[in-house]
């Protein structure tokens, strides 16, 4: 093995680092500017003087925007639908995907079933039937209309599906062998082995709740019910002084309808912010486990 590396190796690791850093202060810039705005005054931001660090600091928007009742109420709205949504999506997609990730053999029609989940990725009944199923239901305005009708994410359920069909079958029969059935085998052996997997789709199921709006604006008939991000896209889209106490007006003259937007969309963002660094450890060791082959 030849020690050292070669100049355009040397070359490509500076370039691939200063591609990667540059691209990665081109995503913070935004996020810093909409902090940096938010914890400037009103006149600050009124006058466009704010790039990336805070004019007259002042954290009067952040009171503001806390002292909202209907911030709030949204806020609370998107825990619970994150919390029950993930837990149920990641309950239905491992038990989904355990029996497919079976041959044939083992399990009789495998392939139709499969095929039978595809075909919802690749055909949709359409937005109008979608809610007029929603309504029969009597699920509107209630917080199992945004949980329910997502509940099964077919790309989640092949991913999950992927991952059991390249565990080692071996550990499944010493598992039979011990007495076990495939409910015990599921939740003993699978289950841990995928955390990796298990983490990843998890993610994308917590961003996907905490981010959806569309279908709160259209199933919920009660501004009270909004989960925070249809809140803020009434908010920042359809911005308006109504449905405000007397002290949130006056509050409101110490801020501009630039900061306390700034300050909604930062606080709307902080909780995903500070949840993905946890799961990042999973991912490197997802990555390594799929680039492992024998």
């Amino acid at each position: 093995m030849v020690e050292g590396k070669s100049l355009g190796s040397k070359l490509f690791r500076v370039f691939n680092y200063t591609f990667l850093i540059v691209l990665a202060v081109a995503c913070l810039i935004p996020l810093i500017h909409i902090l940096a705005v938010s914890l400037s005054s009103n006149v600050a931001a009124s006058a466009g003087i704010v790039k990336l660090w805070p004019k007259e600091f002042t954290f009067k928007s952040y009171e503001f925007v806390l002292s909202k009742s209907e911030f709030l109420l949204s806020l609370w709205v998107t825990v619970k639908r994150v919390v029950l949504g993930t837990a149920l999506s990641m309950f239905l997609s491992i038990l989904i995907a355990y029996p497919l990730s079976k041959s044939g053999r083992e399990l009789k029609f495998r392939t139709g079933y499969a095929w039978y989940f595809v075909f919802t990725i690749l055909f949709s009944g359409g937005l109008i039937p979608w809610y007029m199923t929603i309504r029969s239901t009597g699920l509107l305005d209630s917080i199992w209309a945004l949980i329910i009708p997502g509940a099964v994410p077919v790309f989640n359920v092949i991913l999950l599906l992927n991952f059991y069909r390249g565990l080692p079958k071996e550990l499944e029969e010493a598992s039979f062998v011990d007495g076990a059935g495939h409910w015990k085998t599921l939740w003993r052996i699978y289950v841990p082995l995928s955390m990796p997997s298990i983490a990843t789709i998890g993610l994308f199921t917590v961003v996907g709740h905490w981010n959806a709006w569309f279908d709160g604006l259209i199933l919920m008939n009660s501004q009270d019910n909004y989960p925070l991000s249809s809140y803020l896209q009434t908010v920042i889209v359809q911005a308006s002084l109504t449905n405000m106490s007397a002290e949130q007006l006056a509050n409101l003259a110490t801020v501009s309808d630039r900061t306390v937007k700034s300050a909604q969309i930062f606080v709307g963002a902080l909780p995903i912010l500070a949840f993905y660094p946890f799961l990042q450890k999973y991912f490197v060791k997802g990555m390594v486990l799929g680039g492992v082959k024998e």
